[in-house]
């Protein structure tokens, strides 16, 4: 836990899969009730983006680490008002431990943690959503009692979630596929990032086929059609993004043991079907609920708790 003391995650490939491992470990151990932590540390979350998930699996977490929560909003705060960030993040590095931020441009974060001695956590950015995948590992692994070898298929928009599920699941060792629409595709350079890390080729797949992705995959991912900011879009994409709904035909190629996620929140008879989304198969309040124990064993290793 040591080395992750006073660091920052602003991607998910800023842990080795080592240290992944060391989080991912001590969610499991918290959400069994095996480990407590009793500190007195103040988190702040500076949220430019409605939340539901983030914002109370971060407030929960933090109170049971023994910990406070301070609701930053920025048109309460001078941020919103134009403060530029290098003046925020150096007041408020003075009054908090730990800082998380969820906003649209990656370089906003990324300043934060330049001006910042504290622990900056991304809490979504337009770029990446690290701590989404560690609550997906988490329940990936509490499924299949392991990662590596595993094949994890994602289906739609390649946004920030795709991003990170790439990155993330390839260090601990899965394969990782991407189907998404010509012009949706992820950014090519996480592409890349994510080939670079991987142990083989085959690790990393990007088609536009999402049946060739499904296809004897362990897990299916989807997210919404158009992301926060993208909403007018919604109508224009629903006939471009239609192939890739999860339903069950399409579950119907996955390995038989296959579970089925969704980061939320999730629209059914559009990215997914309302069937796939209740069956059996689904794991998606397992991994919502997981955002708390991921998150908290996170907070506890940057604070370094125990």
């Amino acid at each position: 836990m040591s080395s992750l003391k006073g660091r920052d995650l602003l991607s998910i490939a800023d842990l080795t899969p080592e240290e992944m491992r060391t989080v991912l470990d001590l969610a499991s151990d918290l959400k069994k009730g095996e480990k407590k932590f009793n500190s007195n540390k103040t988190l702040g979350l500076l949220f430019y983006k409605a939340s539901t998930r983030t914002r109370v699996s971060f407030s929960v977490a933090m109170y049971q680490l023994g910990g406070n929560v301070i609701d930053l909003n920025p048109s309460r705060t001078q941020v919103g008002r134009g403060e530029p960030l290098e003046d925020t993040a150096r007041v408020l590095d003075r009054y908090l431990d730990i800082l998380a931020i969820r906003t649209f441009a990656q370089e906003d974060i990324e300043t934060f943690a330049d001006y910042s001695d504290i622990p900056i956590i991304n809490a979504l950015t337009d770029l990446e959503h690290p701590c989404q995948i560690l609550a997906d590992l988490q329940t990936i692994e509490e499924s299949f009692g392991c990662l590596e070898g595993l094949t994890l298929t994602y289906l739609g928009d390649g946004n920030n979630v795709a991003h990170s599920l790439l990155l993330g699941g390839v260090l601990m060792g899965m394969n990782v596929r991407i189907a998404s629409p010509e012009g949706y595709l992820p950014d090519e350079n996480i592409v890349k990032q994510a080939q670079a890390l991987a142990k083989k080729p085959e690790q990393v797949i990007v088609t536009q086929s999402a049946k060739e992705a499904a296809e004897n995959a362990h897990v299916l991912y989807t997210d919404v059609w158009a992301s926060m900011g993208q909403e007018e879009e919604t109508a224009q994409r629903i006939p471009i993004f239609q192939p890739y709904q999860i339903n069950q035909e399409l579950v119907n190629l996955a390995d038989d043991s296959a579970i089925i996620l969704h980061c939320l929140p999730a629209y059914r008879e559009k990215e997914i079907t309302a069937e796939v989304m209740e069956g059996r198969q689904s794991r998606i309040w397992d991994e919502a609920e997981n955002r708390m124990h991921a998150q908290k064993a996170l907070m506890a290793c940057l604070l370094g708790l125990g």
